[in-house]
């Protein structure tokens, strides 16, 4: 089974034993769940695209493994050409979901784990990479979801991971025994884990040798014994308890993150990729963080194409398309949105091959392209919010648009365009608070800040990757410095 189709992936979602929480109870049936099944249907469509013809370039590969078929989230990168189709496909997604799709965390773990092992393994006469060989064959055979986990919840961030109070703030292995390890601690904001058949594991920071036991990655299925997950909350969330759908705005689609508690979880030798060698601990997270911070060049901007043409829609219904100023927000909106793009693409065609033979991005154009998207996806909201005027956050319910009595009403003194049904600017409105202040605000704007690094992150290798003293030299020639 390389390639999953969608009805497939959902039901193999039901026959993965996971014990999820939310809102203090235990989740009987997660894959139905109406708050959890629009991110699941946001996975599903990563599936359902690899079987159009239209899509089939962006969306599968030919694996350096085994020489089949796959999806591309389950690829290795072997060029620039796949680092660029990543970002289309990303794009492509965002724009047929406008929410988070889960998928790309764990694709980006597997290329940084591909080529830290391979490391590891030349220093150390280790077999990590071997692990991860066999174990990236069954993730493609079977198509899975995997759930990249990095982020701890860190305690306080001013000490290092065996320096907490707490000793489970960080991922950590309690017990080596000679068939695997004993891990326990959590990972924090984990997106689509819920949704996920598989947890890969890797530190979050640069580690000393005092923090061997944190020093750790690994893979386990999603039901393994002492997993469990506690959801996270989103603004609105329980509107899609309420049975509609214009409220939600986005009905169909969202996105999904968890507290994933490791309580004592056995970890087979062969699943095991890094175990205490501290000084790679550091070498994981940053070729993580260029890759996942490529990745917002593609999703955030899909997601914002969703939004701009909203905001287009919204100043049609208002009867406004044509005022000067409305035109121009709509253009900066673009000219935002494509910058992100370009970053992107641009960290991507830079892209070079790592030792292991995989190919990595340009971390500087990467992180100039996280940057930008901790401030673009910001203006472009404001600017759509700006374009949809003060009744995207004071609109009566779907409940009173459909009232007998109220219906009318609100039909009556909601109207804006003439020619434009009152019902379908309310939920175009909708749907623009949903994409800038309600659930889908995780897998947009908020997360455009937090997510693959705070912008201090991104800031930090801008300035290790700028090459500030070839550019000091570069100055000191033109004026005759020295000479």
């Amino acid at each position: 089974m390389a390639l999953m189709n969608r009805q497939e992936y959902i039901e193999s979602l039901r026959r993965l034993d996971i014990k999820v929480y939310m809102f203090g109870e235990l989740v009987e049936n997660p894959v139905d769940h109406p708050i959890i099944r629009p991110s699941i249907n946001s996975v599903a469509m990563t599936y359902e695209l690899a079987h159009d013809p239209l899509y089939e370039d962006l969306m599968t590969a030919t694996s350096n493994l085994t020489g089949e078929k796959v999806n591309r989230f389950c690829h290795i990168h072997q060029s620039t050409e796949d680092l660029i189709k990543k970002v289309k496909m990303q794009r492509l997604l965002g724009q047929k979901t406008a929410a988070c799709f889960q998928r790309c965390v764990g694709m980006d773990a597997f290329n940084s784990v591909y080529s830290t092992t391979y490391d590891i393994d030349k220093e150390h006469g280790t077999h990590y990479h071997d692990n991860f060989l066999e174990y990236m064959k069954l993730v493609q055979e079977n198509d899975w979801t995997v759930d990249g986990a990095m982020t701890d919840p860190k305690g306080d961030r001013s000490l290092s991971p065996s320096q907490q109070d707490d000793p489970d703030l960080y991922v950590r292995v309690v017990e080596r025994r000679e068939d695997g390890i004993v891990v326990r601690g959590a990972k924090a904001h984990q997106t689509g884990s819920i949704n996920s058949h598989e947890h890969l594991i890797m530190p979050t920071i640069a580690m000393g040798p005092e923090d061997r036991d944190y020093a750790v990655s690994f893979a386990v299925p999603t039901g393994s014994k002492g997993i469990y997950m506690i959801y996270g909350r989103q603004s609105c969330d329980t509107r899609k308890l309420e049975g509609g759908t214009i409220d939600v705005g986005n009905s169909e689609f969202g996105g999904q993150e968890a507290l994933v508690v490791f309580d004592d979880v056995f970890v087979p030798n062969n699943r095991i990729f890094l175990n205490g060698e501290t000084e790679y601990a550091g070498v994981l997270v940053e070729r993580f963080a260029g890759y996942h911070r490529q990745s917002y060049g593609g999703c955030k901007v899909g997601v914002g194409d969703v939004l701009i043409g909203a905001a287009a829609l919204a100043s049609e219904y208002n009867g406004v398309p044509k005022v000067a100023h409305i035109k121009d927000k709509l253009i900066e909106m673009m000219h935002l949105n494509e910058t992100l793009y370009c970053c992107g693409i641009a960290c991507s065609a830079e892209g070079y091959p790592t030792e292991a033979g995989n190919y990595q991005i340009d971390l500087l154009l990467a992180n100039v392209c996280k940057q930008n998207v901790t401030r673009y996806p910001y203006e472009i909201t404001r600017l759509a919010e700006d374009i949809a005027g003060g009744l995207m956050v004071t609109m009566p319910s779907e409940k009173d648009f459909m009232h007998p009595e109220l219906g009318p009403v609100c039909e009556k003194f909601f109207k804006g365009n003439a020619n434009v049904p009152t019902i379908d600017r309310a939920k175009i409105l909708r749907l623009i608070e949903n994409l800038t202040l309600g659930t889908a605000a995780v897998g947009y704007r908020t997360e455009s800040m937090h997510g693959a690094g705070s912008p201090q992150a991104q800031r930090i290798m801008i300035w290790r990757q700028g090459n500030l003293e070839h550019k000091k030299e570069l100055a000191k020639n033109i004026a005759k410095i020295g000479k």
